[in-house]
């Protein structure tokens, strides 16, 4: 397992982030505090409390493209 922070901030930037997710074929996993969500599911997205970064949890090994296509939502 891979992770990282992101920050998705406005409605266009979790449809975006959704379906740049969708694209890879390993689980991702949104966690805030005591939640944990698909990263893929819209909805779920939008139950979490986006006023502040995410943790993001790639269940892979090598999760550098998806790093690198997600890049502009990691928070640095």
């Amino acid at each position: 397992m891979t992770t990282t922070t992101v920050a998705l901030k406005a409605i266009d930037d979790v449809k975006n982030f959704v379906n740049t997710v969708l694209l890879f074929d390993f689980d991702i996993d949104l966690v805030s505090g005591r939640y944990a969500i698909d990263a893929k599911s819209i909805m779920g997205i939008f139950s979490l409390d986006l006023s502040k970064p995410i943790e993001l949890r790639a269940h892979t090994d090598d999760a550098e493209g998806l790093f690198a296509a997600i890049d502009k939502y990691i928070v640095k």
